[in-house]
């Protein structure tokens, strides 16, 4: 895959479309900056999208279900065959972020990335690259053409929301397994110990967390990524939901539709994106901070802040779906409020 190429495709913001958003928030009768950074995320999404008249109002939570072999060294308080029990649950709408996507008016499209068991629940995209990844310990992951694939089947899928209409996509996963290895690629691409990168995920015991950073250790050791090359390390340590989340973002870039990060997986997913094409960063929206023990670091590593601070850690995509209504109240306020002028000043 021609990253290089992706890169160029990547055009910047559009200045004319930001710096018409920002006069129009600086006319409107209120404190000049008073909303914050609600205001630089309606301009940020004007200079996406073109346009000093920004539109969300179709909206999509793409939740990306994979597995991962090294569940076989017992770095989960959970089974894998529970992934797709979710899947099946997020597809009918019945997890949280279908309750929680229901009240922000956004539409939930459940995907096999490579689950260990297929679902053949209505709505549930097959984009299959494997049954599960390989055990990271033994070896790579996966191999650098799965990871492409993955990554490619990322960028279809932005394509495809673009079609249908979709202004904005909010990003979420589904896979038991993935803080170890999410985990893992956060330690290579922000040379730091796995230590300081690995918390307990969903609950783990404190034998559970000595099982995790050692499986880390022993993958690193392993496979020896190269923090230089981003796609070495996704594939090495990676998963395919988080390549295909690096896709993703990839595709918002190119089909200039805001793509909202949601956690700690999904950050180290567009982190991984803006290793291979640093201009993705600008169609990157964020959402909050994990309080998974790296999600800050690897937020600051794409220089965002995010506007939620709840200490979440569900994934589904749920807090990225949480900054919805927050962009619709500002928006609301961009479209609606009375300006200087109509009120004589």
């Amino acid at each position: 895959m021609d990253f290089l190429g992706l890169n160029r495709r990547m055009t910047a913001p559009d200045e004319a479309a930001v710096k018409a958003a920002k006069v129009h928030w600086d006319g409107i009768a209120k404190p000049v900056g008073s909303l914050g950074r609600l205001e630089e995320l309606v301009v940020k999404i004007a200079g996406i999208q073109g346009t000093a008249a920004p539109d969300i109002a179709k909206r999509a939570v793409l939740v990306l279900c994979a597995d991962n072999g090294v569940l076989k060294q017992g770095v989960a308080s959970t089974p894998g065959e529970i992934t797709a029990v979710m899947a099946d649950f997020i597809a009918r709408k019945r997890s949280a972020v279908g309750i929680m996507a229901g009240k922000a008016h956004a539409d939930v499209i459940t995907v096999d990335m490579g689950m260990f068991r297929a679902v053949d629940t209505p709505g549930v995209l097959t984009r299959r690259i494997a049954p599960g990844t390989a055990d990271m310990t033994q070896g790579p992951a996966m191999t650098r053409a799965q990871a492409e694939q993955a990554i490619a089947a990322g960028i279809a899928l932005v394509k495809d929301c673009c079609e249908q209409g979709y202004k904005i996509i909010a990003t979420g996963e589904m896979g038991i397994g993935n803080t170890t290895t999410s985990s893992a690629i956060a330690a290579v691409l922000t040379a730091r110990d796995p230590a300081e990168t690995t918390g307990r995920g969903a609950g783990l015991t404190d034998d559970g967390l000595v099982r995790k950073l050692t499986a880390i250790r022993r993958a690193i050791e392993v496979s020896k990524p190269d923090p230089e090359d981003a796609l070495d390390v996704l594939s090495k340590l990676g998963g395919f939901d988080i390549a295909g989340l690096c896709g993703v973002f990839l595709g918002g870039a190119l089909y200039r539709i805001p793509v909202i990060i949601d956690g700690f997986i999904s950050a180290v997913s567009a982190l991984c994106a803006a290793r291979l094409c640093p201009n993705a960063a600008n169609c990157m929206l964020p959402s909050h901070t994990s309080a998974e023990r790296a999600a800050k670091p690897v937020l600051d590593e794409l220089r965002l802040l995010p506007i939620l601070h709840a200490d979440m850690r569900l994934g589904e995509g749920t807090g990225a779906v949480a900054l919805l209504p927050l962009l619709d109240m500002a928006l609301a306020v961009y479209d609606s409020l009375m300006t200087f002028s109509d009120i004589g000043m």
